[in-house]
């Protein structure tokens, strides 16, 4: 999978930040949820095991292209 850096909210260049990938998806850096009221509602949706949740501010999405990449 090839990244391609779309861009950032950190000042410090760490994280929250957006990728897209040559496959028509994005990957998303960002701070690991880990409240366990937050966990419980996202397992009721559905919520695999071998899945995870990251949280990023709303200002990250600013970043997504107009069109897919």
């Amino acid at each position: 999978m090839k990244l391609t850096y779309q861009g950032t909210t950190s000042h410090a260049g760490t994280c929250p930040t957006l990728y897209s990938t040559d496959q028509g998806t994005y990957v998303v850096q960002g701070y690991k949820v880990t409240d366990p009221e937050a966990l419980a509602a996202l397992r009721e949706r559905g919520l695999p095991d071998h899945e995870t949740a990251v949280e990023v501010p709303a200002a990250l999405l600013d970043f997504v292209p107009k069109a897919a990449p």
